[in-house]
């Protein structure tokens, strides 16, 4: 079985994989994804990277990226700490009184 498939709707991966790169049940993967528990980015390849995908993974902190050809075929990954993106302030300190 393929641990990477595209499709026209996009690219699938398969539960186990972020399972093992976070530590969870694979079955538990699809709820936290519908519940926006882990998150997804994926960047296209362009120039010397043209025909490659860059599809990275956050969740609690960790951070799985997956670099995989115009097969899915996962050429690299790596998992990291993530940080949690910090909100928009208007560029002012905070001010108190």
């Amino acid at each position: 079985m393929d641990e990477v498939t595209i499709s026209a709707d996009g690219f699938t991966v398969e539960a186990h994989v972020l399972g093992a790169a976070f530590g969870l049940e694979p079955a538990s993967i699809s709820e936290r994804l519908r519940t926006g528990q882990i998150t997804s980015q994926c960047e296209t390849g362009v120039d010397e990277d043209a025909g490659r995908w860059r599809l990275t993974f956050f969740h609690g902190g960790r951070a799985l990226r997956l670099i995989v050809d115009a097969e899915g075929t996962i050429l690299s990954r790596a998992t990291f700490p993530a940080h949690l993106p910090q909100p928009e302030t208007d560029g002012m300190p905070d001010r108190q009184g």
